[in-house]
């Protein structure tokens, strides 16, 4: 089988776990939170084009994790999947002079979907709520560790099916450099419950500032490292030529 087909079988796998993912939990009851939805959905989606270029995996890392929590924590199921896609497609949305890559798209779309749906399920899971240790940290460490995996164990397939790699090699790369942003995701969330319970969701909400300053963080980190890396390669090349 050739690996175009590998990819297509794949993106469809991936989409249609989504539409069922989705679909069951639609079927739930649900409430909405218009207001809440429509300010985590700006946010979100202006938080998705501050993007990050992960060294040695072809792919990047956009900093709306938190609104992406905090659609979970605080929305519907509904509501924190449609938060996701729209991020998501904002995300994927090319830049000015080149063209939408429409398998790219539908693939990190249903898998956000995907990650976003089963985080969601898990967070207002009645079976974890009556556990006699829970705790809405712990609930929320749960369905953060459920988007981490939903979202980098299908980024890892895919790249290993097109590149011809190791999925674990690539999946334990893209773990390693994303994993903090993971837990400092969850204690900005965290702390965003805990004001808006106290002073409202509008002031807690402006937790954007914030992961701007992460996006910056990364960027010179990881700019640093690429040009590490082609420092290396051209003291190599020098070498040789000697």
């Amino acid at each position: 089988m050739n690996t175009t087909r590998r990819i297509q079988i794949l993106i469809g796998t991936m989409t249609a776990a989504a539409a069922c993912s989705v679909a069951y939990a639609g079927l739930g009851s649900h409430q909405l939170h218009p207001y809440l939805a429509l300010g985590v959905l700006a946010l979100a989606a202006v938080a998705s084009r501050m993007k990050v270029k992960l060294p040695g995996v072809n792919g990047n890392m956009s900093v709306n994790l938190p609104f992406l929590l905090t659609a979970v924590a605080s929305l519907s199921t509904v509501e924190a999947v449609v938060v996701a896609c729209v991020s998501t497609a904002v995300q994927c949305w090319p830049r000015k002079g080149t063209k939408v890559n429409s398998q790219q798209m539908t693939f990190n779309i249903s898998m956000m979907a995907f990650a976003t749906c089963l985080a969601s399920l898990v967070y207002h899971a009645q079976s974890l709520q009556a556990m006699s240790w829970y705790s809405t940290t712990v609930s929320l460490i749960v369905a953060t560790a459920t988007l981490f995996l939903g979202q980098t164990a299908p980024v890892a397939c895919i790249v290993a099916v097109s590149e011809g790699k190791s999925a674990g090699q690539i999946w334990w790369n893209v773990a390693q450099l994303s994993f903090p942003y993971y837990v400092v995701s969850v204690g900005v969330t965290s702390m965003v419950q805990a004001v808006s319970s106290h002073l409202g969701w509008e002031l807690a909400l402006a937790v954007f500032p914030v992961m701007y300053g992460i996006h910056r963080s990364y960027s010179l980190y990881f700019g640093k490292m690429a040009e590490a890396a082609r420092s290396e390669v051209l003291v190599r090349a020098a070498g040789v030529g000697a």
